[in-house]
């Protein structure tokens, strides 16, 4: 599996309260100056950040930070309300028309989407349907894929993904953990050029919660997606990110590479956010 570059080996660096340097590796996630607000309740405030092709960056902070806002905004589940969004090079919900920056048709929005891939909090497989064809739908519909390729592949990915011998089941016959395994393969199986996490472990059974984190070192040792993750998993994020991002108030207030952040933070507010986590 690959996306259409190579990883460059310069850490992905944020802009704005972070830092005021762009980052010098080939950017595949930018966002420009975005606020997102819900009624009175400023959940982005003016953020500024970009994420370099290839790399894992892991995304903490307090609930209500802005964390999950930003996944959900690159899944165009939700619209910025100020501000701009690019995905390899190209704007997500706008688009240039006649040497202005105009609001996005959806086919335009379709095309950079398809490049995304998320993993939910709740797995939402769809229960009417066996294992295989959770998998194996939308790269058929969407990419056009020969439902015999989309097969191969999705066999593929269930083996990557420990569940080879659950082709043939249906979601209620499999455990939670079994069920968010699916999930990731079939987030794989659209070949995207990024990943999104979003708390994928928080559904789920204690007992089951390495298993998930397992697949998904794997992804991140054998692969060249690039990776967005929100987490409460601190060893895990130790585990697989180039960078890790502090949120507080809407805003990126610290990173750095893992062993910083974790193990001598800059700033009073993470230091107290990682002791109450850690």
């Amino acid at each position: 599996m690959s996306t259409d570059a190579t990883p460059t080996p310069t850490d992905p660096t944020p802009t704005g309260p972070a830092g005021n340097t762009a980052s010098a590796v080939e950017e595949l996630i930018r966002f420009e100056d975005v606020t997102k607000r819900f009624g009175g309740t400023t959940v982005l405030d003016h953020l500024d950040f970009s994420v370099g092709r290839g790399k894992h960056v892991t995304l903490i902070g307090p609930s209500g930070s802005g964390k999950t806002t930003i996944l959900r905004l690159l899944m165009t589940l939700l619209k910025p309300d100020e501000g701009r969004i690019r995905v390899g090079g190209r704007y997500l919900t706008h688009e240039e028309r006649d040497g202005e920056l105009v609001p996005a048709r959806e086919k335009h929005v379709r095309e950079v989407r398809k490049n995304i891939g998320m993993v939910f909090q709740q797995f939402n497989l769809f229960p009417n349907m066996k294992v295989l064809r959770n998998i194996t739908e939308a790269p058929v519909t969407v990419l056009g894929l020969s439902r015999d390729e989309a097969e191969q592949r999705g066999r593929e990915l269930l083996d990557l993904v420990g569940l080879a011998d659950r082709c043939d089941a249906y979601p209620s016959q499999l455990s939670g953990g079994q069920q968010q395994r699916v999930a990731i393969a079939r987030a794989l199986a659209m070949r995207p050029q990024v990943l999104l996490l979003d708390e994928v472990t928080s559904a789920l059974d204690p007992e089951l919660v390495a298993g998930v984190l397992d697949v998904l070192r794997d992804v991140a040792r054998t692969t060249d997606i690039t990776m967005l993750c929100v987490t409460h998993e601190m060893s895990f994020a130790r585990d697989i990110s180039d960078q890790v991002l502090m949120f507080d108030g809407g805003r990126v207030i610290e990173s750095g590479p893992p062993e910083k952040i974790f193990s001598d933070p800059e700033l009073d507010r993470t230091r107290e956010f990682l002791s109450a986590v850690l």
